[in-house]
């Protein structure tokens, strides 16, 4: 599938602001199944300064430096991107059990933003939870393999959560979604990884987006309309990194656009950033997933 997809993003302050500064998290990082082409990034009012940098983690980052007080900031992100599917049968992937798994992410000696060594402890937003990693115990059984236990976590937290967009805000902790069964895409997300790591599993927090509009005959994915967020399992050196969606119950494919992944939400936020100023602000987010080319049967 080949995409256009538009990213605009606009944030109105209650009182001028000055010396801000934002890190942008658009442009798509390199992804093994994606090629991106054409991406152009729109700022107003003109930034002073824009370095664009890699990372931490697997992340394309924008910094941006705005000398002069503001009141309105808007942010367009546009690009190609082709997405290929897996080559392999995911689902039916011969895969390492739950129980060895964790001894060989530990044991493992890539150290880049792919290597799992990163993926296996707790974060600032995922830290661990008792109570998430008890509820996850019999569906994350040592014996299981990692790809038929991702599968059956997926469902899990999909069938037992309500996605709701009201219930939650990007600071809610994992373990008050998980209690309260409401939440959004980056709620099911961090659940999900919580309880992997609970496990000994590396899971990472993916970032991207999702076909607006699906092809006939299918349902519409749950958050289409805005940034999607999904887990990621490292499955061994074979399979590699897996995106597990459970606000879908899908495992991630050619309706699933990524942007970037990292430990938590906060490695991979849109945007971010602080500035001089106080009182109020108002977020206005609008994402287009346009199909460009259908596959040819």
């Amino acid at each position: 599938m080949i995409y256009d997809i538009r990213h605009q993003t606009r944030v109105d302050y209650d009182a001028p602001v000055r010396l801000a500064r934002f890190n942008l998290r658009l442009r798509p990082a390199p992804w093994p199944t994606q090629s991106v082409s054409q991406f152009r990034l729109s700022v107003s009012p003109q930034p002073w300064t824009m370095e664009e940098e890699a990372g931490p983690f697997l992340v394309n980052r924008s910094r941006l430096f705005i000398r002069e007080p503001l009141d309105r900031l808007d942010v367009d992100s546009t690009f190609r991107v082709e997405v290929t599917p897996a080559v392999a049968d995911l689902a039916e992937a011969v895969t390492p059990s739950v129980a060895e798994i964790g001894a060989c992410a530990a044991a493992h000696r890539d150290l880049s933003a792919l290597g799992p060594a990163s993926y296996i402890y707790p974060s600032a937003m995922t830290p661990l939870s008792p109570e998430i990693v008890g509820w996850a115990g019999s569906i994350l059984a040592g014996k299981r393999s990692v790809m038929d236990a991702g599968l059956a976590l997926m469902h899990a937290i999909h069938d037992e959560f309500t996605y709701d967009g009201t219930a939650t805000t990007a600071e809610t902790p994992p373990a008050e979604a998980f209690r309260a069964r409401h939440g959004v895409c980056q709620d099911f997300a961090h659940v999900m990884i919580v309880a992997a790591r609970g496990h000994g599993l590396p899971a990472a927090y993916v970032s991207g987006y999702l076909r607006t509009l699906p092809p006939p005959g299918q349902p519409r994915l749950v958050g289409a309309d805005a940034t999607h967020a999904w887990a990621a399992l490292w499955c061994g050196d074979e399979l590699g990194w897996v995106g597990f969606d459970p606000t879908n119950a899908v495992l991630a494919s050619t309706d699933h656009v990524f942007t970037a992944m990292g430990r938590d939400y906060a490695d991979v936020a849109p945007m971010d950033g602080v500035f001089h100023g106080g009182g109020g602000q108002r977020l206005r987010v609008c994402v287009d997933v346009a199909p460009v080319e259908e596959p040819v049967d």
